[in-house]
């Protein structure tokens, strides 16, 4: 029987790397979006803009809970390849 090729293994791994890096990058976005809007919140909130102030504030959860969702998504990719009992 033939070994396995080291470099496939380096490769497989090496694009698991990639997808979490990437999974976090996505979620980063989302929080930088959410501070965004937090700050546009907290002027209208400010400036007495209640509404406006209000949607960016809705507008700032929806982005959290994109982020969220992300890191949910590695952390399920983790449990699903995680061993319970090492020895």
């Amino acid at each position: 029987m033939a070994a396995a090729d080291p470099r496939a293994a380096r490769g497989t791994m090496s694009d698991a790397l990639e997808a979490a890096a990437k999974l976090y990058d996505e979620a980063s976005e989302q929080l930088e979006l959410a501070a965004q809007h937090c700050r546009t919140a907290a002027r209208h909130f400010r400036d007495r803009l209640v509404p406006r102030g209000a949607a960016h504030a809705w507008a700032a959860q929806g982005h959290i809970r994109e982020a969220q969702s992300r890191l949910d998504e590695q952390a399920r990719d983790h449990a699903r390849v995680s061993n319970p009992n090492p020895e």
